[in-house]
């Protein structure tokens, strides 16, 4: 029987010789765990037997059954990994992960239809390797690369790094920090790109940028504050950044900023933020709260007036939004919660950090007006700064289409944060 809060799926293999059900779910904790039992009437997840149990710092993402062996996909360390578990007469033996010869990386196997497929489809990527497709051959563990991204003009994975960086948050919190810069960069004072999102379970993975060597190659550091509210750390990091912790994402990305300053890694003069849609409301949260921090912000289709949208259950989204803000409409210590952080009700007069707003026009999820109103408030209340407002004319809430179009888009903004964090026009 369903009961409210319990996730779980459920998928068919055969172990030594008997048909099984092998379930993911979270009835024993928020990052799940594996159970099964022979097929037949289930009659509850309590009499499942455990597999992989729960564990407070591994959130299990799914599993995938096979004739010789199953994969599991996990989040351990704030990285997505896979492993793999040979199956023999006797049934189960143990999970086996897979290693890579990076800190940061994003894998992930791929679906196969085959049953006695004796081969996974394993995708593989990081911040400065390029994405790769290849064959893990279960029996001998070799791996035959298939497909590579191309890199065109010439590209040395030997010039560029990336490694994790852990902050202690106000409250104790450990919040992994992702940098990535040319190899040759001393950290002295650099300028940086931080960047943040921080809603939803999104985790923000390692990945591989053709645009983003335009940064690196111009000596900015990119980091990635991987905020509560994000999936990295597990479904307790979501929990603890949504509805009445909402505000944890926010102190968490401030907490990196002054890290990053502290450490001599830049400086409020050389330090810029970025974030979109969801992360919009983390720039101009900050913004509100810690503007002598950054130089420069920049939001992208930004949902910086939440109060008003969650109080209009006429929009589309607004209902099922109530699960991720709470029901300002209904609530009323929701109401007081969200005016005390929404960046529209919270502009003072006072001197902000550049910021750069940009939207479209047809956006239906976040809508251009939030945006505008915003930026307008901006500049009738602040006592300094410079806001900007770029509006798409014919786009939504990813932004521009077409390939060319959207490397003009990435390009002008890249060149706006590279100008703010540095100096630099060219």
């Amino acid at each position: 029987p369903r009961e409210e809060g319990v996730e779980y799926d459920v998928d068919h293999a055969i172990i030594a010789g008997t048909d099984t059900w092998l379930v993911v779910h979270n009835k024993t904790g928020p990052n799940f765990e594996v159970g099964h039992a022979p097929v037949g009437t289930l009659g509850s997840l309590a009499d499942l037997e455990p597999l992989v149990t729960h564990h407070d710092e591994v959130r299990i993402e799914g599993v995938d059954c096979f004739r010789d062996h199953l994969t599991i996909g996990y989040r351990s360390g704030a990285i997505g990994r896979i492993a793999v578990m040979k199956l023999d007469d006797a049934g189960f033996t143990t999970f086996q992960e897979l290693e890579f010869d990076e800190e940061l990386y994003t894998v992930a196997s791929s679906g196969n239809p085959e049953w006695d497929a004796p081969v996974i489809r394993v995708s593989y990527g990081s911040f400065t390797t390029p994405g790769q497709l290849f064959d893990y051959w279960i029996e001998s563990g070799e791996r035959v690369l298939l497909k590579q991204q191309e890199v065109l003009g010439g590209y040395n994975r030997e010039e560029y790094t990336a490694s994790r960086l852990w902050v202690t948050a106000g409250d104790g919190a450990q919040i992994p920090v992702s940098l990535v810069h040319r190899a040759d960069l001393e950290l002295k004072n650099a300028p940086t790109l931080l960047y943040g999102y921080g809603s939803y379970e999104t985790s923000i993975d390692p990945g591989f940028s053709v645009a983003r060597l335009s940064l690196l190659d111009r000596v900015m550091v990119f980091a990635i504050a991987h905020v509560r509210g994000g999936g990295e750390m597990g479904r307790g990091w979501y929990d603890n950044g949504k509805m009445e912790t909402k505000k944890n994402t926010f102190t968490d990305f401030i907490d990196v900023a002054d890290v990053l300053i502290e450490q001599g890694i830049t400086s409020p003069e050389h330090l810029v933020a970025e974030g979109g849609s969801a992360g919009g409301m983390l720039m101009g949260a900050i913004a509100n709260m810690a503007p002598d921090r950054f130089k420069a912000i920049e939001a992208v289709v930004p949902f910086v007036d939440p109060l008003t949208s969650m109080l209009m259950p006429e929009l589309p989204l607004t209902v099922i939004e109530w699960d991720e803000w709470g029901d300002p409409l209904h609530d009323r210590e929701v109401y007081d919660y969200m005016a005390s952080y929404a960046p529209y009700e919270n502009i003072e007069a006072k001197k902000y950090p550049n910021i750069l707003a940009v939207t479209s026009l047809n956006d239906t999820r976040v809508l251009y007006v939030e945006p505008a109103k915003w930026i307008a408030q901006l500049r009738v209340t602040a006592t300094g700064g410079d806001f900007l407002l770029k509006t798409e004319m014919s786009a939504g809430h990813g932004g521009v289409s077409g390939r060319y179009e959207k490397w003009r888009q990435t390009a002008f903004e890249y060149a706006w944060l590279v100008n703010q964090a540095s100096g630099v026009t060219e």
